[in-house]
Parts: C-alpha cells; structure tokens; sequence
C-alpha cells in the first residue's frame, strides 16, 4: 500500500440550531493512500461534503468538529486559522461543486489563479500567471493565453469547472477533495472533467477524494468507495466488491436505483432520510430496511469484515449477495 496521505479517525461534526444540536456525522473513520482515488457516496444530508469541509476548516462557527483528521502528520483539529491557511491550497484542495459561486465574477481568471500560487509560493506576478497559463493548458482549456484575460462568465460550465480544478493543483497538494465536481454538467462533460481530474492525479501523484451521489461515475474511476448514511460509513469495499456483493442494503438500494438496460422502472429506496435533529434510535436505516429486526432498534451496528468488504449491518454476512 502507498503512504498514507489522510487519516480520519472518529469525525464528528455537530451544529447547534435553533431547534437543537443536529449531528450532521457522527463518527467516520477513513483513509486515503497516495496516488488513489476514494469515493464518498451517500444521498443529501448523509454528510459527504461536510466531513471533508470539516477536514478543510471551512464549517461555520456553529460547528463542533470532534475526532482526528491527520493530514501528512499533521493533526488539523483543533489546528489555529493560520496553520489551515497554510494547509489549504498548499497541502490540501477543493473542487467545489458550483464553480461559479467559487470564482470571483471581477477578477480575470489568470489574476485568481495566480494569487493562489502567490499565496504559497515566493514568485513575481509575471512568474504567477505565466504558470497560471500553464495549469490552464493542463486542464485542457485552448488558447489558454487568450483565457486568462477573460472573466468566470465568459465560460462554459464546463469550461469554469477546470478553470477550478487548475486553482486546486495550482501547489501540487497532496490531496484534492472533489465534491461533486460533475454536478449540473450534461454526460459528454462529466466525461471530461473526469478525465481531466484523472489525468491530473497521474502527472502529480496527487490522492483524490471523490465525493458524489452517483455511483456510476464512481464505477468508472475510484478504487475504493465509502458509502455513507445518516453520518455514518456504512459500507468500505473495493469498487467491483460493491458492485458484485453489496453487503449492506442501503448500498443496494443505491444500486437497484440506478438506470439499467432493459428495465422500465427504477427502484427507489423507500422512505426518506432521518431527522439528524431526532435520529431513529440504532441503526438509522432501520425505518426504509426491509430486512430490520427488533435488533436493529436497540444496536448501532459498527462497521465489521464481511467477506472482503466492511459493512455496518446485523444482518451483513446472512444477506449479502454471492457472486
């Protein structure tokens, strides 16, 4: 196995809200090698996205983070505003998922990416977007010269999506969180953007975490995958393990609602997501499983070996399907 990059151990993360303290995750353990991509999944509200805001230090301050996040070394919890600072952009970036609400509309774009390289590195402002271009060619933007004077409205969707992926890559970090990077893109697109971050994660060596709700682009580029639920792990498996014995039935659920060939009807799982206000007592899938027994409200399954994989489920090794 290659160095750890990430370490995750315990994560909780609680808002306080009017209405009470709601636990957005609630204890997640989870690690990222060099040079991989990993996979988060989950529906809205599983906390996907804040877990890794949360590693990034960009929760609001009525946010309790509790637990280990462990960066190359480092322990980010706890860690003072200036020392994520540093962390960010340097050691660790984010591909947000709505790219225009990530740039500056009054800034041209060379001028953004060449104050992230400025931020973390000694080099003159003609230095900064000379290398501003070339990340901008890198990711496959033409005329990137020509680009770099122009501002985020004058591109495409797709088109300011790289533009985001350059200003992540810009340091060479170590790891880059991608969350939902393909969101609101049409097919041809996400093709792209997904090779692009592929190809980037090649020529620099750089892990990635892929945070998204769509398992068949999952399927086409991570390694491993992470399926949260109700601020949970629930299921840690290799990708084909997944596909070939999910060994949780939230996980099969996931999969049963994807569009397949030659089936009219998609089969949603039934229910919605808990109250994180008022979660259901033991495991939190319990009110939409069809499998849940009277064990099922009093025990919070823990993540346990099944056959390859890890699954949070009683029931795990009886239900799971055989290849």
């Amino acid at each position: 196995m290659s160095d750890k990059v990430l370490e995750i151990r315990d994560l909780r993360v609680t808002f306080t809200t009017p209405m009470g303290p709601l636990a957005a995750v609630r204890g997640i353990d989870l690690d990222v090698y060099s040079g991989e991509m990993v996979a988060v999944v989950g529906e809205s509200g599983s906390g996907k996205s804040v877990s890794f805001l949360a590693a990034m230090g960009l929760l609001p301050k009525s946010a309790t983070v509790e637990g280990s996040v462990i960066l190359q070394g480092e322990q980010l919890v706890g860690a003072t505003p200036k020392k994520m600072r540093s962390v960010r952009g340097q050691l660790m970036s984010m591909i947000f998922q709505d790219p225009l609400s990530a740039l500056n509309p009054v800034h041209q774009i060379g001028a953004q990416i060449s104050e992230m390289l400025r931020a973390h590195q000694t080099m003159s402002k003609k230095a900064a977007l000379s290398r501003a271009v070339d990340l901008l060619e890198i990711v496959g933007i033409p005329q990137p010269g020509d680009r770099a004077r122009q501002y985020p409205h004058e591109f495409s969707g797709g088109m300011r999506q790289r533009v985001v992926i350059a200003m992540a890559i810009a340091n060479s970090p170590k790891l880059l969180i991608a969350d939902e990077p393909t969101t609101a893109l049409d097919v041809t697109v996400q093709a792209q953007i997904l090779e692009v971050i592929q190809r980037v994660q090649a020529q620099f060596g750089t892990a990635v975490v892929l945070i998204t709700h769509d398992l068949g682009v999952v399927a086409r580029v991570c390694e491993r995958v992470n399926v949260m639920y109700a601020g949970r792990v629930v299921e840690h498996a290799q990708i084909t393990n997944v596909f070939e014995q999910p060994t949780h039935p939230y996980t099969r659920g996931l999969l049963a609602s994807l569009p397949q060939a030659g089936v009219d009807r998609l089969m949603p799982i039934n229910g919605f997501p808990p109250n994180m206000l008022k979660p259901p007592s033991g495991c939190a899938f319990r009110p939409r499983c069809e499998h849940a027994t009277e064990a099922c409200a009093t025990s919070v399954p823990e993540l346990q070996l099944v056959g390859p994989s890890k699954s949070a489920c009683l029931r795990a090794s009886e239900l799971m399907v055989k290849p």
